[in-house]
């Protein structure tokens, strides 16, 4: 994978950044856009995360971070978590710290590739058969990169970037930082486009991924039918490090849904955990060589912050990162 170009992408980035790259479901035969059309109304948000933090979980979140050593990391922008209690669905409760920062992702946009190929079946323009069931599960539970490039051309990337931008989902939105984006193969070649705000092959923001999972959790993601099985493709991960091993050295009985990504300094993780009674979505970026240990401390306190309750004491755990 080539390293990933970092920068604002000014002039056709921005106009990229205004509207969808592809114009399906926007418009009509006309070339007008949607919402220049009388009686237009924006869709309505089916993931409204920003709308539920609480200011309780903030700051047990931003506590733990610091306990972790972590503060200056996410205060210089090289770490972004998001952590969504989802026990009630109709009452997620929400904490982010650097929820809207956009960072390189590595692996986890394939996520947004499984949705792609989701809504690929559900138009009728490919089969569920057990080839494709199979290289779906690899890319997302060891990341296959060969599958991965393999689905992304068989999909194709501009409608990946058009599901991303449609605004049932809005899972790359300028408004809120960007999201995910997945422009390019998982391979040395297959540049088609990097995403318009940071010019980044491979993004995701916290929030954004967050808002992927409780979609899916709440049978939004293209059907109730389509989320459950892209849920069971999210299950048994078949690498055990960051989130994994972190929950596995405290509590091996939880139960995963989960994509990561690991890139030289960058790393991220991601996943729905059902465990104790509870069920949370957790989601962690970060860039930095530690960035995969980080994340194996940082789920460890995510899980403890929702079974036991915020705190606001900040232990002294060794110094800052």
């Amino acid at each position: 994978m080539l390293r990933p170009l970092r920068g604002w992408a000014l002039g056709l980035g921005l106009l990229l950044a205004l509207a969808p790259l592809v114009s399906r479901g926007d418009g009509d035969d006309d070339g007008l856009p949607a919402q220049s059309r009388p009686g237009w109304a924006p869709a309505p948000d089916r993931a409204p995360l920003w709308s539920h933090k609480e200011a309780a979980l903030q700051r047990g979140l931003e506590a733990s971070l610091s306990n972790l050593g972590l503060a200056r990391a996410a205060r210089e922008q090289n770490l972004a978590v998001a952590l969504v209690d989802v026990t009630d669905l109709a009452s997620p409760r929400v904490a982010a710290v650097n929820g809207d920062h956009e960072m390189y992702a590595a692996s986890l946009p394939k996520i947004a590739v499984l949705l792609a190929a989701f809504e690929r079946i559900a138009e009728g323009s490919m089969t569920l058969d057990a080839d494709t069931e199979a290289s779906l599960t690899r890319m997302i539970r060891v990341s296959s990169d060969e599958d991965a490039a393999a689905m992304m051309q068989r999909v194709g990337k501009p409608f990946i970037a058009d599901v991303l931008q449609r605004p049932r989902y809005r899972l790359y939105d300028p408004a809120r930082g960007g999201g995910l984006w997945a422009g390019k193969d998982y391979a040395q070649a297959g540049l088609w486009r990097r995403d318009p705000l940071q010019n980044l092959s491979h993004a995701a923001t916290a929030m954004q991924v967050a808002r992927f999972y409780y979609l899916l959790e709440t049978g939004n993601l293209v059907s109730p039918e389509a989320s459950r099985k892209m849920k069971e493709i999210l299950s048994k991960p078949g690498i055990e490090h960051k989130f994994v091993a972190g929950l596995a050295s405290i509590a091996p009985e939880a139960q995963l849904y989960r994509k990561s990504g690991t890139w030289a300094q960058w790393h991220s993780d991601s996943a729905i955990v059902e465990h104790g009674g509870r069920k949370y979505i957790a989601v962690a970026l970060a860039e930095s060589p530690e960035g995969g240990l980080w994340m194996r401390e940082i789920i460890v306190a995510l899980d403890r912050l929702v079974l036991e309750g915020p705190t606001t004491r900040v232990a002294s755990v060794g110094a800052d990162r």
